[in-house]
């Protein structure tokens, strides 16, 4: 892991979790620190920003497509040291439940810093492993259990 400059204050990070039909919307990211895993399209809060009003905006710039942001799901924290012991990172992520506009299921383009972007089933999301970003599963679990599903271990 490159080792990069703590800012003094963890920074805030929102994730776009969105579920459409039967499947979530996952970007395979292009940059550290999580370049090449799949999980929820998301970034940095920016200055004035809303966490309904950031989520939405970062679904957009990594899959082209437009949401409205509804409901904060869940927050947990991603801090990341490098091989020394320094602290590279602290986010504070919050997830925030993200709705499509009512219509057939729209294809997603990847840009931004998102190097693919696509539909997965809840299946595919637990098929990841490794090359899932962290709490993937758990969020995707939490949804469809708040929609009412029965969801197997």
């Amino acid at each position: 892991m490159q080792t990069v400059i703590a800012p003094t204050l963890p920074r805030v990070g929102v994730l776009a979790v969105v579920r459409h039909e039967d499947k979530f919307l996952l970007v395979r990211r292009g940059h550290m620190p999580d370049a090449g895993l799949w999980g929820f399209p998301g970034g940095k809060v920016e200055p004035g920003e809303t966490l309904l009003q950031a989520a939405p905006r970062e679904l957009e710039e990594e899959t082209a497509l437009r949401a409205t942001g509804q409901a904060v799901i869940d927050t947990f924290e991603s801090i990341r040291h490098d091989a020394q012991g320094a602290l590279a990172f602290h986010y504070v992520i919050i997830a925030v439940r993200c709705l499509l506009p009512a219509g057939p299921c729209p294809s997603p383009q990847a840009g931004d810093d998102a190097l693919e972007a696509r539909w997965f089933s809840y299946a595919d999301i637990k098929a990841l492993g490794p090359l899932a970003c962290e709490r993937l599963e758990t969020l995707a679990t939490q949804v469809l259990r708040a929609e009412g599903e029965a969801v197997s271990p």
